[in-house]
């Protein structure tokens, strides 16, 4: 449910029937810089070391298994018209995701998408600002995708009561995107294939864990000004 190289390094094991247990640990160069990219290749080389990546892995997995199951689907009338509304399960709990889809999304690229995850102070009584001003973007562009998480559900972890405002701090936000995998998972399942991301907040550093599974980000517009 999280790309990230912990969850990964488990994978790996069970992929190889063994204990669940790995050992993570980072290359340095010589300098004291962090290992990155050819650099990776070349000491994988240079040692005779097999090298896959955290997005290999899960599109083999996704390949071999199904993480999110549609529940029900129904239509629910809004400010901006009639949504598809389609609910979601994963094997873990049985609590319900929403995708709420405008317009016709077929084509799947550059879908306008919010990927909201739930927040009971900001929704309720902040007047779910980062929904309505999605909603607004959806209805300029003919179609989009508001995939609505709820909040302490698998891949979602629930955040704490000092986290419950409507104006969460960014290091909240930035801990609530690093769990991205679910709302990647329900996106795969609608056919899109790229997006045009619609953020509250510069979120530039965590969506990287969208291309995991497969998903491109064509476009990242922040929300705030629709609400002008």
């Amino acid at each position: 449910m999280r790309s990230g190289h912990t969850e990964a390094a488990v994978d790996l094991c069970r992929l190889a029937n063994l204990a669940p247990v790995g050992v993570i640990c980072e290359l340095m160069n010589d300098d004291g810089s962090v290992t990155r990219g050819p650099q990776i290749s070349k000491f994988a080389a240079d040692n005779d070391l097999v090298q896959i990546s955290v997005s290999d892995l899960i599109s083999y997995r996704q390949v071999q298994e199904n993480l999110v199951r549609r529940a029900e689907e129904f239509d629910v009338v809004s400010e901006i018209g009639t949504l598809r509304a389609i609910a979601y399960v994963t094997p873990f709990d049985n609590l319900h995701h929403v995708a709420f889809v405008y317009g016709d999304i077929s084509a799947g690229t550059h879908i306008p998408t919010r990927i909201h995850r739930a927040n009971l102070a900001a929704d309720l009584f902040g007047g779910a600002k980062p929904v309505k001003a999605a909603l607004k973007s959806f209805k300029e562009h003919g179609r989009g995708v508001l995939v609505f998480l709820l909040d302490g559900a698998a891949g979602v972890p629930a955040v704490t009561s000092s986290e419950l405002t409507a104006n969460p701090s960014e290091e909240t936000r930035k801990r609530e995107w690093r769990e991205i995998g679910l709302g990647a998972q329900i996106l795969r399942d609608l056919a899109v294939r790229s997006i045009h991301m619609l953020t509250w907040s510069e979120h530039n550093l965590v969506f990287v864990g969208l291309s995991g599974f497969g998903i491109k980000i064509d476009e990242i517009e922040k929300l705030e000004h629709r609400l002008d």
